[in-house]
């Protein structure tokens, strides 16, 4: 039986190895420091046009769905790395697919972005 400070000692090193993932991605992956200076941006932008707080929300959400996927999208290509160096076709169409998800979540994210700003900027 797990008594409550293990179950508390177990979760807080849970999420200090989060952390150390997220600052991980944002150090050592461009496409995440990328997304990252797109979402300080479109942060700002809903302070200047003050958006609503369901704008925010909705925004707020796509920016984590965007970064987070992009995370995912990191770790299956290092894991396809790591198991197979070299390159094959099989890795090849599972690192397309991984990327193609993040695609998908940015290209949302781009539209929700214009239907919140472009009515607030014309």
């Amino acid at each position: 039986m797990f008594s409550k400070e293990s179950l508390l000692t177990n979760r807080l090193k849970s999420i200090k190895y989060a952390i150390k993932g997220a600052l991980l991605l944002l150090k050592k992956e461009l496409s995440i420091k990328i997304q990252f200076c797109i979402a300080l941006l479109v942060i700002i932008a809903g302070f200047v046009f003050n958006i609503s707080t369901t704008e925010w929300i909705i925004q707020l959400l796509a920016i984590g769905i965007v970064m987070s996927i992009e995370g995912l999208n990191t770790a299956i290509e290092e894991i396809a790395n790591f198991i197979h160096p070299e390159y094959h076709n099989r890795i090849g169409y599972i690192k397309d697919i991984a990327a193609g998800a993040v695609f998908i979540a940015a290209a949302f994210a781009s539209v929700i972005g214009l239907i919140i700003y472009l009515p607030k900027i014309f």
